[in-house]
C-alpha cells in the first residue's frame, strides 16, 4: 500500500511466487502494475504491508545487508567524475575489499561483459548500451547470487537492445546467477526467460506463470521459429486477459 492525495494505493495484491535458483524470471504487465514494486520489496527498498516474503531464507533487509543480490535499474545511474573501473569499485570499496581484491573483480567483470579496455574511460564516452553493461558489471562486481533488473534496456534502441538480450542471455548461462527482470517487450521475455509472469493491472496481481518451452540455446534468429511465434502469442493472450482480470 502507498499513501496518496487520493487515500491508499494498493500496489499488489495476493501476489503467491516463488523463484528457484538459477531462473530466469520474467515480469511483464501494464504500466503501474507493480513490477517494479514487486523488485523493491525484494531488494528491501519498500516494505510490504502484509504478508511474507524471503529471499534465500532471508527477510529482504537482512539479504540488503548482507549483499545477497545486485541491483541494474533503468538508468545505467554510473557516476560522470569516475571511470567505468571506479565505477564498478564503489560497492566494492564500501564492502571493504582491498585493492588488490577490486583489481581482480573489475577485470572479471569487465571481460564477462565484453567491456575490456574500456575500464579508464569515463561514462560520457561509452555509448548508451555500454553504459547499462557497465551497470552490469558493477551488479555483478561482488558475486551476489541474485541479480534484479527493472528494464535495463527498456531507453536503447532495437538493435542495440537485441544484442545486449544476446549477451545477457549468455552471461546468465556462464554465471548461472538467478535473475528476476523487469520488462514491457514480449520480445525481451519470451526470448530471455525460463518463466514468464504476467501481470494484471492495479492492483498488480500475478495472472499467469507461463513456462518456456524454448531450449537452452537460443540465437536471435530463435524469434523467428513457429515456437517462438506460439509462446510470444500465449504471452500477448494472458495480458489480454489480464486486463479484464477481476478474481
Amino acid at each position: 500500500m502507498f499513501p496518496s492525495a487520493d487515500g491508499e494505493v494498493r500496489a499488489l495484491d495476493r501476489v503467491n511466487l516463488e523463484i528457484g535458483r538459477g531462473e530466469f524470471v520474467s515480469f511483464i504487465g501494464p504500466s503501474g502494475c507493480g513490477k517494479t514494486s514487486f523488485l523493491r520489496l525484494v531488494a528491501g527498498l519498500e516494505h510490504p504491508t502484509g504478508g511474507e516474503l524471503e529471499v534465500n531464507g532471508l527477510s529482504p533487509d537482512e539479504a540488503r545487508q548482507s549483499r545477497a543480490y545486485g541491483y541494474v535499474f533503468q538508468a545505467a545511474g554510473l557516476l560522470p567524475w569516475r571511470t567505468i573501473a571506479r565505477n564498478i569499485a564503489l560497492p566494492l570499496e564500501i564492502m571493504g575489499y582491498s585493492r588488490a581484491e577490486q583489481k581482480d573483480r573489475i577485470a572479471r567483470v569487465l571481460s564477462l561483459v565484453e567491456l575490456d579496455g574500456f575500464g579508464r574511460k569515463f561514462p560520457w564516452q561509452l555509448s548508451g548500451g555500454m553504459q547499462q553493461r557497465a551497470s552490469i558489471a558493477r551488479a555483478l562486481s561482488f558475486d551476489a547470487d541474485l541479480l534484479l533488473m527493472d528494464e535495463p534496456f527498456g531507453a536503447l534502441d532495437e538493435i542495440v537492445r537485441d544484442r545486449l538480450n544476446g549477451q545477457l542471455r549468455d552471461l546468465w548461462k556462464r554465471t548461472e546467477k538467478t535473475i528476476a527482470f523487469v520488462t514491457h517487450s514480449i520480445l525481451e521475455a519470451v526470448y530471455l526467460s525460463t518463466r514468464i509472469v504476467v501481470m494484471s493491472p492495479r492492483p498488480g496481481r500475478i495472472h499467469r506463470v507461463i513456462e518456456s518451452t524454448l531450449p537452452d540455446e537460443r540465437p536471435l534468429d530463435i524469434r523467428d521459429t513457429p515456437e517462438f511465434a506460439t509462446l510470444a502469442h500465449e504471452v500477448r493472450e494472458g495480458l489480454r486477459a489480464g486486463h479484464s482480470y477481476d478474481a
